[in-house]
């Protein structure tokens, strides 16, 4: 079991600019909290607690390969400071590493970052994992089977229908959807804005049909609390504001209902929202405005689901397909 290690303050003052400025979801600083423990206790275990500025590529190199040898020989785990680790988490590490040496970098605590000479493994291209537009139409329509409604009636319903909804829609992030507030729909405009990473705020129009359903369920939670005075949009049966959790779980346990994918995380209903849109046509450079991604290249990666489906046309309609 992996010792608890105090963090540096300038560790614990990254985790906490990554929290409150940055608005990086909980996940990720605990993830990003649990690597920096790790690696400083790897460096005072193996180092004796060298300074953070003597810190060198070599010795974050060898943190790494660690993790990777343990994960190709899983039984001498428990000789090791930490656990197995898959290529996915190393290069986690290595994430969490570069932003916090770029802090440090920042702060003037080091000269430079050890970062730019550490190499960690490789992943296999994989594509965005989403939902088909035939299932979300079963989805939209509330239909779990030919008689069995997905939600069920009620406030609570009402309420997990909404973030399916939303996160469908909108296309925005599980934090995205929790920060949202009553404020945050113009219903004027037809649009609503987003607070996403890095506080950066967007607009994502939405269509006249979400905005009726957003009357309707702010006027049905009204009632269901009166004098409601929280500022959530969305909440629980209890009053109390819709949480990571709740929404997670009523994806996971909707998509269940209406598809045979393993993967059903609200993040599939974001890649769902782009794939969508770019196989309908929509322009590369507005789908990346809507998302909220910093560079292009992330949104690449949704060109590439529709360049297959695409070649499954061309294969079953060509007649020397």
């Amino acid at each position: 079991m992996l010792d608890q290690v105090h963090l540096p303050p300038l560790a614990q003052d990254f985790l906490a600019y990554l929290s409150l400025e940055k608005r990086y979801s909980p996940h990720t600083v605990q993830s990003y909290s649990l690597d920096l423990s790790q690696f400083f206790q790897y460096i005072q275990e193996q180092y004796g607690g060298i300074a953070l500025e003597s810190v060198k590529a070599a010795h974050v190199q060898s943190w790494l390969d660690l993790g990777l040898e343990g994960h190709k020989k899983a039984e001498d785990a428990h000789k090791r400071t930490q656990p197995p680790a898959s290529a996915v988490t190393i290069r986690r590490k290595m994430s969490a590493l570069k932003s916090f040496f770029k802090y440090a970098l920042r702060k003037g605590a080091v000269k430079q970052s050890p970062m730019a000479r550490v190499s960690g493994p490789k992943l296999p291209g994989r594509l965005p994992v989403f939902v088909d537009e035939h299932v979300m139409e079963k989805v939209e329509a509330n239909q779990a089977g030919e008689e069995m409604p997905l939600f069920s009636d009620g406030f609570a319903g009402a309420t997990q229908r909404m973030i399916l909804r939303l996160l469908y829609h909108a296309g925005i992030r599980r934090a995205e959807l929790t920060g949202l507030r009553d404020g945050s729909i113009d219903f004027s405009n037809g649009h609503m804005k987003v607070l996403g990473k890095g506080n950066k705020e967007r607009i994502i129009p939405l269509g006249t049909t979400v905005l009726q359903e957003l009357r309707e369920y702010i006027a049905l939670r009204d009632a269901e609390f009166p004098g409601y005075g929280g500022e959530a949009l969305l909440v629980t049966v209890h009053g109390k504001a819709v949480q990571a959790w709740d929404v997670y779980r009523t994806v996971r346990r909707a998509l269940a209902q209406v598809t045979t994918l393993k993967k059903r995380s609200p993040h599939v209903l974001r890649h769902t929202f782009a794939t969508h849109l770019m196989n309908n046509g929509a322009d590369i450079n507005a789908v990346k405005e809507l998302l909220g991604h910093a560079s292009l290249a992330s949104t690449q990666v949704y060109t590439h689901n529709t360049i297959e489906k695409l070649r499954r046309v061309h294969e079953q309609a060509h007649p020397r397909g």
